[in-house]
């Protein structure tokens, strides 16, 4: 039995160890770091080394900015970047910090970036015994009855020492006389010096007693101070008022108004008349600030209000009441009132932020702490605890620290600098007082830019229509490209893809880089090169660089920058002159000859008329404008002429015309001679039936080309009608009759669409915007971009 009951003891006992130490690991965990240190010690005392406690890494705390970040508090202490001890900074007076306050702690928050750790430490300063006890006044005058019985009690004035408990004030010692002795006290936390009576006084021996009191507080070596005591003794008033409590306490709220009634003190005398009559002071000894926050009825004992009570300030107040009689001489006698303090919800959060830095990058990730935030309330329990939040629709959160009112202000989302540049974050804490307080902070957060935005152009691809027969080296266009960055992110520069499929006709530009200015370096011809593309690079100065292309579509525009060339007649020396032999019988509207030209140039600068400038006989011939054959207009007479010249003028449609000239002699002969001359002019009968073909060939696709005309206008107002959007840049069929035909060519400048009836031109060919000749405005509300053709 005995054996069992040792083993079950033994198993209680290791049961309980085990959790003694489970309790001590949690407490361990929980706790924070804890240095104390002596008052007055030398700037440059080391208090601890934090990162050998904390376990940091040595190498890393100059490059993390291990720091302390907490307020005016923090200032006593130091911490060195470079080995992580802590030191005094300046010299320590706990009296000053702590006043007091036991223990005097001294609470420092120490951060470490890279990644964000906060640590806490608190210093308790350990008091030392630098300060003498003190009276307030030099000395003491008491007045005593002669008739006063042995071991009544007089209070005498308390010392102050502002040490702390252990080196306070802790005896009273009055030097040696046979009347009175010394008698220690306490009320509550301090220490109350009496007088005491050993034997009978005797006026009559002695009226005058000079006594000293000396305080001497608890420290090694111990300090003390002295009080000069002197006591009158009067003749007899033998009884003193006595209080009904020698303690008083009561309980106000703070802010009460002024002349609020706290409490009333009440005591009574024996004694009669004016023996009796009592009146109530308060006791020297208090601190000067009680006399400016209560005062008190000397006639009836009443306690009032007068000052501003503020229960962050003091939350407890002593007062030391005296009762005097009006006997001669006076008897009095004292009590405590003890005032406490309730506290009232009167005081707003305050905000702390402590801002890593007030810019962040777009490109952060979530979990990017941007600020440390505190929050510290001067009420307490429900009055003292708040509530942070932050304001609505931003990419931010607070995420709270194991200790109360601290936060951590963390990147929520991913950040668009593009979008959103900036961030003026509300902080808003609230109480949870009846009613709440709250209090705000806009904290100003900048996003910082990075090269995510590669350069846009606002149309791609572009097309440029250049007139032909451009100046070398002048600016033909400008391309611009834009980027959403800023600053060198954003700065652009221009070049031509000159990779192998562009390399051909990029030789012949130049572009200037800063502003995308684009130059030619060689004169286009329309009738060589008609069309082109190249591709322009615009890239941004970001790290790494971003880039982007336009391809450029370039159209050259026909200019009037070829005179006709006559084909018809050309004599073997190459001159245009010819001659033509026909016979007199000929009848009117017979056809003579048949001018030929050609131009070069297409649109109204291919369109060539003829016109007779000069002839022998203007009622002989006839000229047609457009197809340049020469007819007779009557029958030959004997009287005419045997030989006619005629001199042809061709001229294109261009703005500025461009002509040719040839010359046509006729010579009127005899039939017999015309057809003895037959075989010989064989060829030119030929030529004439083919040219009766052609004739007939073009009115045919002069009426095709009327039907095609009337079908483009229907289909124009369809589409005007349809209000489509999309237009493209086509051109009539070419076609293989020889001489000119008309049609139609619809193109956009500005906001107004044009149709162009002129002759016919070959595929490719391009009209130029601004040029109205023989054309028709129509009305068209669709927008589109200047210099777009359609068929």
């Amino acid at each position: 039995m005995e054996a069992g009951g040792q083993r079950r003891g033994l198993q209680a006992w290791w049961v309980a160890s085990c959790l003694c130490i489970m309790l001590a690991g949690l407490e361990r965990v929980a706790a924070q770091i804890k240095y104390s240190i002596a008052e007055e010690v030398k700037v440059g005392t080391v208090v601890g080394n934090i990162t050998r406690d904390l376990g940091l890494d040595i190498a890393s705390l100059v490059e993390r900015r291990f720091r302390i970040v907490s307020g005016p508090e923090g200032a006593q202490f130091e911490v060195n970047a470079s080995n992580g001890v802590l030191c005094v900074r300046k010299t320590i007076n706990r009296e000053e910090l702590c006043e007091d306050i036991s223990p005097c702690l001294i609470n420092m928050k120490l951060v470490a970036e890279n990644p964000m750790e906060i640590h806490h430490v608190s210093v308790e300063i350990l008091d030392i015994n630098d300060n003498s006890p003190t009276f307030q006044e030099g000395e003491k005058i008491i007045e005593i009855s002669e008739s006063t019985l042995p071991v009544k009690r007089f209070q005498l004035p308390s010392a102050h020492d502002p040490d702390a408990v252990a080196n306070t004030v802790r005896v009273y010692r009055l030097n040696q006389n046979e009347y009175f002795s010394s008698q220690i006290r306490e009320r509550g936390d301090d220490k109350v010096p009496f007088l005491v009576l050993q034997k009978p006084l005797d006026r009559e021996k002695h009226n005058e007693h000079k006594l000293v009191l000396t305080a001497i507080d608890g420290g090694n070596p111990p300090k003390s101070g002295t009080l000069n005591v002197t006591v009158i003794v009067l003749d007899s008033n033998d009884n003193s008022p006595t209080f009904t409590q020698e303690v008083y306490s009561v309980t106000i709220s703070e802010n009460v108004k002024p002349g609020t009634s706290v409490i009333k003190v009440e005591a009574t005398d024996l004694d009669e008349e004016l023996n009796g009559d009592i009146e109530y002071y308060f006791g020297g000894e208090l601190d000067s600030k009680i006399y400016e926050m209560f005062g008190l009825d000397k006639d009836t004992g009443v306690i009032s209000v007068k000052g501003q009570i503020d229960y962050e300030k003091v939350d407890v107040y002593k007062l030391d009441v005296h009762a005097t009689d009006k006997g001669q001489p006076p008897m009095s006698t004292d009590c405590r009132v003890i005032i406490k303090i309730i506290d009232e919800n009167d005081n707003q959060p305050e905000i702390d932020v402590t801002s890593l830095s007030k810019t962040v990058a777009e490109d952060s990730k979530p979990g990017t702490v941007i600020s440390l935030i505190s929050i510290t309330d001067k009420d307490v329990g429900l009055n003292g605890k708040v509530i942070c939040s932050l304001s609505l629709n931003v990419p931010f959160e607070l995420k709270p620290s194991f200790q109360d009112n601290m936060y951590s202000l963390v990147l929520k989302d991913r950040l668009d600098r593009e979008s959103v540049s900036y961030y003026d974050i509300t902080l808003t804490a609230t109480d949870c007082g009846q009613p709440p307080l709250s209090s705000f902070k806009i904290l100003h957060v900048d996003v910082s830019d990075v090269n995510d935005n590669i350069p846009t152009f606002l149309h791609n691809p572009i097309q440029l229509y250049l007139l032909e027969n451009n100046m070398p080296g002048n600016s033909i266009f400008s391309v611009t490209a834009f980027d959403k960055d800023l600053n060198e992110n954003a700065a652009l520069t221009y070049h031509i893809d000159r990779g192998e499929s562009q390399v051909k006709m990029s030789t012949f530009l130049n572009i200037n880089t800063e502003n995308g200015d684009i130059s030619a370096l060689k004169s286009f011809d329309f009738e060589t090169l008609k069309s082109f593309q190249f591709r322009v690079v615009a890239t941004d100065g970001g790290s790494p660089p971003l880039s982007s292309n336009v391809t450029v579509n370039v159209f050259i525009l026909d200019q009037n920058d070829n005179p006709p060339v006559i084909l018809y007649p050309v004599s073997s020396n190459g001159s245009t002159e010819g001659v033509e032999e026909i016979p007199r019988n000929m009848k009117a509207g017979d056809l003579v000859t048949k001018v030929r030209a050609y131009d070069a140039d297409i649109g109204y600068n291919g369109w060539l008329l003829f016109s007779l400038q000069q002839v022998t006989d203007h009622s002989l011939f006839a000229l047609d404008r457009y197809t340049g054959q020469i007819r007779t207009l009557h029958s030959f007479t004997e009287t005419d002429e045997a030989e006619h010249q005629l001199l042809i003028l061709v001229k294109d449609n261009g703005n500025v015309s461009l002509s040719a000239t040839a010359t046509v002699t006729v010579k009127l002969v005899e039939p017999k001679e015309a057809f003895a001359a037959s075989d010989v002019k064989r060829a030119a009968a030929n030529v004439d039936e083919e040219d009766d073909n052609v004739t007939f060939y073009l009115i045919i696709t002069l009426g095709s080309v009327s039907l095609l005309f009337v079908i483009s206008i229907i289909v124009l107002i369809a589409m005007q009608c349809s209000k489509s959007t999309e237009y493209t840049s086509k051109y009539l069929q070419d076609t293989n009759y020889d001489g000119t035909l008309c049609h139609s060519i619809q193109y956009r400048s500005g906001d107004k669409r044009y149709m162009l009836v002129g002759p016919r031109m070959s595929i490719g060919s391009t009209i130029v915007p601004g040029s109205h000749a023989n054309t028709l405005v129509l009305p068209d509300r669709r927008h589109t971009s200047s210099g777009e053709m359609l068929n």
